[in-house]
């Protein structure tokens, strides 16, 4: 021990005299002893980027000695999940606080077009073409959902992973995701006959927040009938945060000894499939296109097929699923991009900065509508379809980075100092930024009602939101899905009422017939159309549930609530009337704290006041008709 701690004392004298540790950081070179040789060469790069401040605070040794060499056990895990480490990470945030602070626009030199694309009619000739196409797909497709965020911004504590979807069946959002993809995956084996991908793979982007809670909630339902072989969880790291212009990082308000973090973006979901090794583990089991996904759009998977259609049928290396958008909407849009020197890039450019970008390149109204009544640039949903191969060349050339910004908030004008700490952020749709102007990159564009229904905001915020924008709440999410459901029944055939409006949480909703189905009963519209036969209608009061796959509609005339269970070998067929009083919706108030979370943030509750229940536990041909 004595003859290690001399070896040591003489590479310290030498790093004393080489790098001036005395002078720069005083409190770190009394405290060398302590520390492995790994943990010198940290410190020893921190120093090299200007990091002296992390260490002003430290005590003499032999005082929280642990915690020192905890805080570089947080240094090593920083420099490991970021490519490049730590030193690159400083690097880029010294180049892009400079570039925020002399105000340079990101796109100067580019000049704003509408891209290439394709704009789909739910229910048409081409929208089942497409559709069909994307089933035989999907055996060859990765299923990848970003879920780094818990839902305190919902006013619900729990991950948002777990919130339902829906009051009728209480169905969380991981359990729809999950269902589609096992309904997507039984789909493609039986259009194909067996030559399929048997499990199609789904990875979990989970965070610190996060983690723990997704994979409780995945093992407490039995992975909701999924393998859970099926199911991979990867977990992304935060970043650092900045204390000024040049790059200091922050130490944590509360402990000197750790330095302060925030979370890097959903972008990071990119250099966690490229370092975990599944993207190349893919592409040797065959598989061709990775769709990624976000944590609370209801609707996504009556899109996805005919989405995944239409880059299968187009050979989009990029398709960003996108929906018509308002002008000036705060939704980002869909933007082709190309530069005087001839690159061009297709990519989501947000909102804020579209009207301004069209007004200084010869758009004198900036971003408007057009004769659609849309703007010509579809709105950007951040899901994306991307083909495995080049994707894959694609970040073995950049080790899975995406650009990333800094947003700093001055505290005044000269910018020279922050009102809190900063970080670098990344985004899962800036993708495309690195791409040869070569590459396929497109998007499909569908009705909103069809594809888009986030649940991100609090009912306060909601009910802020000026009448007739997307309140993307949970009440506003989950009204959304009932219409939805409904218009894709009045497109086969279903005479549907027509909605009432109810205000909720302070909010004008249209509340349409609460109809619900499992993904395996329908997973297509040619499929749920197939089912569906007769004179069917259902009243503005009705609930309807359907749990199973061969439940067949026929002649049915529905004022109430009706719910068929039925196990996967009992065909049934349901006609005739159904009459009874319903469910009925009740107010909320959402500040009532004796109410669950979930329901306060609806603004409502189902009182399930008369209803018939079919259940059909037995396999064998059944038929409802009283």
């Amino acid at each position: 021990m004595a003859s290690e701690l001399g070896s040591m004392s003489v590479k310290l004298s030498q790093m004393d005299i080489n790098g001036d540790w005395k002078i720069s950081a005083p409190n770190l070179q009394k405290n060398l002893a302590i520390l492995s040789p790994d943990q010198i060469e940290l410190a020893k790069m921190l120093l090299e980027t200007g990091q002296s401040n992390l260490f002003e605070h430290w005590p003499e040794p032999g005082v929280d000695d642990e915690k020192k060499r905890n805080f570089f056990d947080q240094v090593t895990r920083l420099n490991a999940s970021y490519p490049g480490g730590l030193a690159s990470y400083i690097q880029t945030a010294r180049e892009l606080l400079a570039d925020s602070k002399a105000g340079k626009n990101p796109f100067d030199g580019f000049t704003p077009s509408v891209p290439s694309g394709e704009n789909l009619t739910f229910g048409d000739g081409n929208f089942v073409k497409f559709e069909e196409a994307g089933i035989r797909e999907v055996r060859n497709a990765a299923f990848v959902l970003v879920a780094g965020g818990l839902g305190e911004r919902l006013g619900y504590n729990g991950i948002k992973l777990a919130l339902p979807s829906v009051s009728t069946t209480g169905t969380c959002f991981l359990q729809h995701y999950i269902e589609s993809i096992l309904a997507l995956q039984d789909a493609s084996c039986r259009l194909v006959q067996g030559k399929y991908q048997t499990q199609i793979p789904f990875v979990i982007m989970t965070s610190d927040d996060t983690h723990a809670r997704t994979l409780e909630l995945l093992e407490s339902n039995a992975y909701f009938g999924m393998k859970p072989t099926q199911v991979k969880l990867l977990k992304q790291e935060k970043v650092a945060c900045l204390n000024d212009n040049d790059a200091k990082l922050a130490v944590d308000p509360y402990n000197k000894y750790r330095i302060q973090t925030k979370p890097h973006g959903h972008g990071d979901v990119h250099s966690l499939l490229y370092s975990s090794g599944l993207l190349n583990l893919w592409h040797d089991a065959g598989l061709k296109w990775v769709l990624f996904f976000q944590d609370t759009n209801g609707l996504l998977f009556k899109a996805i097929p005919a989405a995944l259609g239409v880059s299968s049928t187009k050979q989009y290396q990029v398709n960003s699923l996108a929906v018509p958008r308002k002008a000036k909407e705060a939704i980002g849009g869909i933007t082709k991009l190309t530069h005087a020197d001839g690159r061009t890039m297709v990519i989501n450019v947000e909102y804020n900065q579209l009207d301004p970008l069209l007004r200084a390149t010869g758009y004198g109204d900036g971003d408007v509508n057009c004769e659609t009544g849309y703007s010509p640039f579809p709105g950007n949903i951040n899901q994306l379809i991307l083909e495995l191969g080049p994707y894959i060349k694609e970040l073995t050339k950049t080790g899975g980075a995406i650009k990333e910004f800094v947003n700093p908030k001055y505290k005044d004008s000269s910018k020279t100092s922050f009102k809190s700490s900063t970080r670098l952020e990344c985004m899962m749709q800036d993708y495309p930024k690195t791409l040869l102007p070569s590459a396929r990159v497109g998007f499909t564009a569908m009705d909103a009602w069809l594809a888009y229904a986030p649940v991100k905001n609090n009912p306060e915020d909601a009910a802020k939101v000026p009448k007739g924008n997307p309140y993307h709440s949970a009440t506003s999410g989950e009204m959304a899905i009932y219409r939805a459901n409904s218009l894709i029944l009045r497109k086969a055939g279903v005479q549907i009422d027509d909605p009432v409006l109810q205000v909720f949480n302070g909010q004008e909703v249209e509340v349409w017939p609460r109809i619900t189905w499992e993904p395996k009963w329908a997973v297509t519209f040619s499929e749920m159309r197939r089912k569906v036969g007769g004179n069917c209608s259902i009243s503005q009061k009705s609930t309807m549930i359907i749990k199973g796959r061969h439940v067949f509609l026929e002649d049915l005339s529905l004022d109430g609530a009706l719910v068929i269970n039925s196990v996967e070998d009992a065909e049934v067929k349901v006609g005739g009337s159904v009459q009874n009083k319903g469910w009925i919706l009740e107010h909320v108030d959402h500040k009532d704290t004796s109410v669950p979370e979930e329901v306060r943030t609806r603004g409502f509750r189902i009182n399930k006041v008369e209803q018939l229940e079919m259940n059909y536990s037995e396999p064998g041909k059944f038929c409802f008709n009283p």
